[in-house]
């Protein structure tokens, strides 16, 4: 049995389930989500559990068991919680603003770099004095909120000499020495 599909799936108050004809439909305070499952996999919810289960130990149905089971928890918890991300902006003169759902980056590029941000998410940015920019985004699909943070992150990704920048609060990169660390041991002058 897969160790992560035969987990059940505890159902929070304030959130309603329904399954129809492969279509599970997740309602809560944050939103909305429905994800379609496959037919060999089946949903069931009883007294506010969920569970899913397969119908034979074949490897696709094993993983699909699996994933959709970790589908349907995320949706769960998407809209009784919702999921918050945070990127940090490192370098000089980077900035960010917002105009309701276009987000505005200045990296270091020639012009700025314009993006246009799903409805499904709230962002926020804040800029203070003496600490690095910060963009804040909460959505209650999880899948959305990864995709949109990793476009923004490939703008500019975290780069290894200096650390300069887009990345996660709390991230660490990991650095290298410049090339002054490779000629240890060798004469100056000769």
């Amino acid at each position: 049995m897969s160790r992560i599909g035969k987990l059940p799936i505890q159902v929070p108050a304030g959130v309603t389930v329904t399954i129809k004809e492969g279509l599970v439909t997740v309602k809560g305070p944050k939103g909305e989500l429905s994800q379609e499952v496959n037919p060999d996999i089946k949903v069931e919810l009883n007294d506010g559990v969920i569970t899913v289960t397969r119908p034979t130990e074949q490897k696709n149905h094993r993983a699909l068991h699996g994933l959709y089971r970790s589908l349907i928890n995320n949706m769960v918890i998407g809209v009784s919680e919702g999921y918050k991300k945070e990127l940090e902006l490192v370098g000089v003169g980077y900035r960010v603003t917002n105009t309701g759902q276009l987000l505005d980056l200045s990296l270091g590029y020639t012009h700025n770099i314009y993006l246009q941000l799903p409805n499904e998410i709230k962002v926020e940015t804040k800029s203070e004095r003496n600490k690095n920019p910060l963009i804040i985004l909460e959505s209650a699909d999880k899948q959305l909120i990864g995709q949109v943070c990793a476009k923004i992150r490939s703008f500019r990704k975290p780069e290894p000499y200096k650390g300069k920048g887009i990345k996660f609060v709390g991230e660490v990169i990991r650095r290298k020495s410049g090339k002054s660390a490779g000629k240890s041991g060798k004469s100056a002058g000769k």
